[in-house]
């Protein structure tokens, strides 16, 4: 008698882990989605906005006379509501790392009025950190409403920081690796590699559905030889060393400002700085200074007095307290400085200007990964090996320094191993005792987290 046939159980519990791995996918594609629509929407607001005050200060120069008293409001606003909400990006790096409490929803609404006044009164701030903490904060708001637990929360949390990166600068592919990135130094995480995907992507589809369009870079094209690759490795060092610059200059005015007992008056005292500095070296380095990038990729030469300036005027703005973020400014100072050593090493200046737009910024914020393919996205693909040789050598040469202090060091830059993942900034530079880039300080037990 024939035996009926029967279902193999290895071909059944195949087709059930397809469906399980198929809806995996939708889901996380689904919150993905939901995540960059915030995203999108709030980097959208902020981003016309930004336009229209940014438009209104260069209208109206002496706005900036009345920082010192915008930045008392703020620092006022902040002091009595923001709580947790004024630690910022370094909240939401922190909440990646051991989820514990829920980021605030007041912070999207602080972080966008706080920017707003700042570039009204020509602080010299730029546009990132309102973006990922208007996204971040957005998005753990849903989170907290569908009760996500705190695993799936930090990956989302993750394709949070992809969704704002990739709308506000339109780089839909670099913010995606951006949020892989950015939380730890030498650590990619695949495990948010969907959401984060979709969440940049679809910000960057709803800026530009609603109706934004970003500033369009002028494609710049160069022939690879040796010579400009060794020329660039040389140009890597000092984006680096400009991106330690910047850090330590900020650290400074913060430690500095700090002994000013009432915090709302450090914003004040960092705003009559800025006017000090105004008075002295003139309006090109308020606000974002994009038309310094302008000149440079158009060919300009620049002397080193310009980046020097712009790192001096965001150094002061940043350490003070004003809300904002660095990665604007940061391009000011890698594509200015990139336009100074162009003559100096015999490279034509809108292509190393293009690669100091995104390798100071690597260096700085420890995402090689990310500035490579952010240049590809903004100049073209030309010059994609001379972007990662830049980004590379910038990001190696800035040692375990960064403006995200709440990054953890996953993996050295240097030979010394990392068992315990210190934060950024713990890790420093012991060249007496002969051991390259990884020497820590001495923390006591739990601090180093």
């Amino acid at each position: 008698m024939t035996q009926p046939d029967v279902v193999s159980p290895t071909w059944y519990q195949h087709l059930r882990h397809q469906v399980r791995i198929s809806a995996h996918l939708v889901r996380w594609v689904v919150l993905g989605a939901i995540s960059g629509i915030l995203a999108g929407a709030s980097s959208y607001v902020f981003l016309e906005a930004l336009d229209a005050v940014t438009n209104l200060r260069l209208d109206h120069q002496r706005l900036v006379w009345a920082l010192p008293i915008g930045g008392l409001v703020i620092g006022l606003v902040y002091h009595h509501l923001g709580g947790r909400a004024a630690q910022g990006n370094a909240l939401l790096i922190d909440e990646i790392h051991e989820p514990t409490a829920w980021v605030p929803r007041r912070m999207a609404p602080l972080v966008l009025l706080g920017t707003l006044a700042s570039h009204l009164f020509g602080a010299s701030v730029g546009r990132e950190g309102t973006a990922l903490q208007m996204s971040g904060s957005l998005t753990d708001w849903f989170s907290r409403t569908v009760r996500l637990e705190p695993d799936d929360r930090r990956i989302l949390l993750i394709a949070a920081l992809s969704g704002g990166f990739g709308a506000v600068f339109g780089v839909p592919m670099a913010g995606t690796v951006f949020g892989l990135e950015v939380h730890s130094v030498g650590r990619l995480r695949y495990d948010a590699l969907v959401p984060a995907l979709t969440a940049s992507v679809v910000g960057d589809l709803v800026v530009g559905g609603l109706g934004y369009h970003h500033a369009a870079r002028p494609a710049v094209t160069a022939t690879l030889t040796a010579a400009l690759a060794g020329k660039v490795a040389v140009a890597g060092v000092v984006f680096g060393l400009a991106s330690v610059a910047f850090v330590e200059l900020t650290h400074l005015v913060r430690h500095t400002v700090a002994r000013v007992g009432w915090p709302p008056l450090r914003t004040a005292v960092g705003g009559a700085a800025t006017l000090g500095l105004v008075g002295l070296f003139g309006y090109d380095y308020t606000g974002l200074s994009l038309p310094l990038i302008t000149h440079a990729l158009d060919g300009t030469e620049t002397g080193l007095a310009v980046p020097v300036l712009k790192i001096v005027f965001t150094a002061v703005a940043l350490g003070c307290a004003f809300p904002g973020g660095e990665v604007t400014p940061l391009f000011v100072v890698g594509a200015t400085l990139g336009a100074a050593l162009a003559p100096i090493l015999g490279v034509p200046v809108p292509v190393l200007a293009a690669v100091g737009f995104v390798a100071v910024f690597a260096g700085a914020a420890n995402t090689p990964l990310a500035c490579t393919i952010m240049g590809a996205e903004v100049f073209g693909s030309a010059l994609l090996v001379p972007f990662a040789i830049g980004c590379v050598v910038a990001y190696i040469a800035s040692s375990h320094r960064g403006i995200y202090p709440t990054q953890r060091i996953d993996t050295s830059k240097g030979p010394d191993p990392v068992t315990d993942s210190p934060r950024l900034n713990e890790w420093t530079l012991d060249v007496s005792a002969g051991s390259g880039w990884g020497s820590r300080r001495s923390l006591p037990g739990r601090a180093r987290r």
